[in-house]
């Protein structure tokens, strides 16, 4: 490797979803297969469809009054859709890491996204996936996979450069990425790198152009080897830019020329899904693992003064992007194996973007990577839908919008607390260096708080006063994963 060189909800349509989610078995027709074989060690194609800043609530198919995604829903109607999928942190450049390493980002030292080089005290500005992290596509090649990213990078603070490790460092034979947003827009974006090499202005937009490279690569392809395909979607993410026909189309249900767009851009996604499929199915692509989540929840109106389209749905989750709270991970998850008879319909089996790497090293035989996951494989939620995840998932983001910054979900059960620092509440933080290490591995968690997920996925309810016996189990199992979590995360130090 060279590394030099809001709108207001339909409250019918909120309580629908709730109901939904709060059901342990979904009625909706399931198909279930018994054996394994068929599964395991077929080596499939693996698609990753990743959408920017996608609520729980922006698919039609997850609950929204007004979108239309008959793509995604078709996906989710014939596959398996996942009402209790979460991101692997409330922000873009962790979850990401999270997602192509599966381990908690915080061991990787990715804490925060990921801006653009600006020397600054916690050392932000050296942040960036190392060469020593292991990743799904590296894994897949070793097993004869042909890799390739499409759309959005942000794991590194020097994209595009020597200096750090790129897309290709990490197993992709081919990438077409940009840095963080598509610029100056998703519209006519200017700033893709293709294989390191500048591309200048593309006519058209993101969502649309990504998905002409992805098959554009696949038709290039020289083998018949399985491929991995990771799909990452600028969109619904700001600055957004949407094609008119659509913006016109929704201006009349809408409260404004904004709230249109960011409609009008979360179908284009979905008419690019669509393309993306229909070409898999034109191609006899019949052995395609497809799985579409989201980085993290939808972003908050007018946080910023770009956010002006950020109209993004959290459903019937509290919170939005940036919270520890559900809406800032919880977000739309569908699996789709084209061609393979799995499991189908509607569950509520808590599964996360960790899993995929130990998911997909057992469909495909690759050896796992020599470290402690985070992630477990769901194999069994494809074979017959009885997936009960065994390591509870922690999430501690140090520049949550909320007060608690650190949550885990364990089972039904969710508990969140706060970090005291000196007496006070840790102040939030982007990045964890050598200058306040010190601070936060002293630090206490505090002011718990206890939530069933099951029965009220919105966290409305507090009930550590009246599960009194859970609510010390569940502080005494977030003691012991928040303290290794501590232990494993990466501390960055500058070497001058």
């Amino acid at each position: 490797m060279n590394f030099k060189s809001v709108y207001l909800f339909s409250l019918i349509a909120v309580f629908c979803l709730s109901c939904k989610n709060n059901t342990s078995e979904n009625k909706e027709t399931q198909e279930v297969i018994t054996s394994t074989s068929s599964l395991v060690n077929s080596k499939p194609n693996i698609v990753v469809l990743l959408c920017d800043d996608l609520g729980y609530g922006d698919l039609s198919s997850f609950g929204h009054p007004i979108i239309k995604t008959p793509n995604l829903d078709k996906l989710a109607e014939t596959g398996i859709k996942l009402t209790d999928f979460y991101s692997t942190a409330p922000v873009c450049s962790p979850s990401r890491a999270g997602l192509l390493t599966g381990r908690s980002p915080n061991k990787a030292g990715i804490y925060d996204f990921i801006p653009g080089l600006k020397k600054s005290p916690d050392n932000r500005d050296l942040v960036h996936l190392q060469a020593h992290e292991q990743t799904i596509p590296a894994m897949l090649k070793s097993v004869g996979y042909a890799t390739c990213l499409v759309g959005k990078w942000h794991c590194s603070s020097r994209f595009n450069s020597d200096e750090q490790p790129q897309p290709d460092d990490f197993g992709f034979d081919h990438w077409f990425a940009t840095h963080n947003n598509a610029a100056p827009s998703h519209k006519n974006p200017k700033n893709f790198i293709r294989n390191r090499e500048k591309v200048g202005e593309i006519e058209g937009f993101s969502s649309q152009i990504i998905v002409t490279e992805a098959i554009n690569w696949l038709d290039n392809k020289k083998d018949d080897n399985p491929f991995f395909l990771e799909v990452t979607f600028h969109e619904p993410h700001e600055p957004i830019a949407s094609p008119e026909n659509l913006v016109e189309k929704y201006l009349p249900l809408s409260e404004n020329r904004e709230q249109a767009e960011y409609f009008a851009n979360v179908e284009n996604v979905d008419i690019a899904v669509g393309r993306l499929v229909e070409y898999f199915e034109s191609k006899n692509m019949d052995n395609t693992l497809i799985v579409f989540s989201s980085d993290n929840g939808p972003e908050t109106f007018m946080r910023y003064s770009r956010a002006k389209h950020s109209y993004g749905s959290p459903g019937a989750l509290k919170g939005m992007k940036l919270w520890t709270n559900e809406a800032g991970f919880r977000v739309p998850g569908i699996i789709n194996w084209i061609g393979k008879k799995t499991f189908t319909g509607t569950t509520n089996k808590v599964v996360s973007a960790l899993d995929y790497l130990p998911t997909f090293a057992e469909l495909s035989g690759a050896k796992l990577p020599n470290r402690n996951l985070d992630g477990e494989s769901f194999t069994a939620l494809l074979e017959n839908g009885d997936f009960n995840r065994e390591k509870p998932l922690i999430w501690a983001f140090y520049d949550a919008l909320n007060e608690r910054k650190v949550a885990m979900r364990k089972g039904d059960w969710k508990i969140m607390a706060s970090i005291e620092a000196d007496g006070k509440p840790l102040p939030n933080i982007h990045n964890l260096s050598d200058g306040n290490e010190a601070l936060v591995k002293n630090a206490k968690l505090v002011n718990h708080v206890l939530f069933n997920l099951k029965k009220d996925i919105s966290e409305s309810e507090e009930l550590s006063g009246s599960n009194p016996e859970i609510f010390q189990n569940m502080k005494k199992a977030l003691a012991v994963e928040y303290k290794n979590l501590l232990d494993e995360s990466h501390i960055w130090v500058r070497e001058e």
